[in-house]
């Protein structure tokens, strides 16, 4: 579902960046490589590539059980750019975090429902894998500190497309809201689910992964009452934003994939490996690492820098569920 967007956003800014003249005089090359795949088989290609002297460095949106996998085996290597939102965390040397963490995405977000929704009892639908657990793990704290609370929380399996059981969850536990940790067809199939359940005029849903194609896939009646919350949108209306929109819609046509925030940031990625290599004035890991406070770029979302510990500054949005489509509500 994500992936089209992803690849046609990094092909975008490769070829930016190369009509600029490259990075440190050298052009990039893309090669890309299915992150869909079991971690380990994931893992295995990449080593092979870099074994091969065929790339120089990793940029990728891909779920973290992929990362954890991946990030000891490479990160020593290559520079690695992570570009998913995830549980946060990652401190390994060589690998920088372009996505959103938790206490800059959820956290302002369940203060906004507490405020203008009232929302006190929360329920979590999770994949059960490390980025759900783990993020539930800080709604938890985040509740208390809110004085509110995580009354149940319920886990599928990554893949599924049966939330019955689920579901009976969510009624037990009396929640007032549900937070979604699902990925791509799984947040379809439980939109859809919870649509058929006719809980979407009862229960307003907020998810840190609903992008433009799991709104359309959900399908209108099923996707109301839902939120998301993100560093970027299609129709975030910025002057950075708009002119990405216009530069991909002539690069790639009126048929091009959906433009969404696993994309954007795949765009990112390559712009932030490229601002890394230029102040490093190569590709030696320590040399990044001990620059990379310095570090901005320019991209969809305007001027970004990274923090010191590698981690991009976010500037994140709500948005909601609009028919077909996410409108943007404002910044968090």
């Amino acid at each position: 579902m994500f992936g089209p967007s992803c690849e046609l956003c990094a092909q975008l800014a490769v070829e930016e960046l190369n009509a600029r003249g490259g990075v440190c005089a050298r052009e990039l090359r893309l090669h890309v490589v299915d992150g869909s795949l079991p971690p380990l088989r994931v893992a295995y290609d990449v080593e092979r590539l870099i074994e091969a002297g065929a790339v120089d460095a990793v940029v990728g949106w891909h779920i973290s059980a992929v990362r954890q996998v991946l990030a000891p085996r490479i990160a020593g290597r290559v520079p690695y750019v992570y570009t998913a939102l995830y549980e946060g965390g990652e401190r390994t040397p060589g690998v920088f975090v372009a996505g959103e963490t938790p206490s800059r995405q959820l956290l302002p977000a369940m203060r906004w429902f507490a405020r203008e929704r009232g929302v006190q009892r929360w329920c979590v639908v999770g994949d059960d894998y490390v980025w759900p657990r783990g993020t539930a793990a800080l709604a938890r704290r985040y509740a208390a500190d809110l004085g509110a609370s995580v009354c149940g929380e319920e886990y599928v399996p990554l893949g599924s497309r049966e939330f019955d059981g689920a579901l009976r969850g969510v009624e037990a536990c009396a929640a007032d809201a549900v937070l979604m940790l699902l990925v791509g067809q799984d947040a379809v199939e439980f939109n859809r689910a919870f649509g058929s359940a006719g809980l979407q005029a009862e229960l307003p849903r907020l998810s840190t992964l609903t992008d433009e194609n799991v709104v359309l896939a959900s399908g209108a009646a099923n996707s109301w009452g839902l939120c998301s919350t993100a560093a970027y949108f299609q129709h975030l209306s910025t002057p950075e934003s708009i002119d990405f929109s216009a530069r991909f819609a002539r690069r790639f046509g009126p048929g091009a994939p959906t433009l969404n925030s696993p994309g954007e940031s795949c765009y990112e990625g390559i712009q932030l490996l490229g601002a890394l290599v230029e102040a490093a004035g190569g590709l030696d890991i320590s040399t990044m690492c001990r620059v990379s406070d310095a570090v901005t770029y320019a991209g969809p979302r305007g001027e970004l820098r990274l923090r010191g510990d590698r981690h991009v500054e976010q500037r994140v949005y709500l948005a909601q569920a609009d028919a077909l489509d996410l409108t943007v509500v404002g910044q968090l």
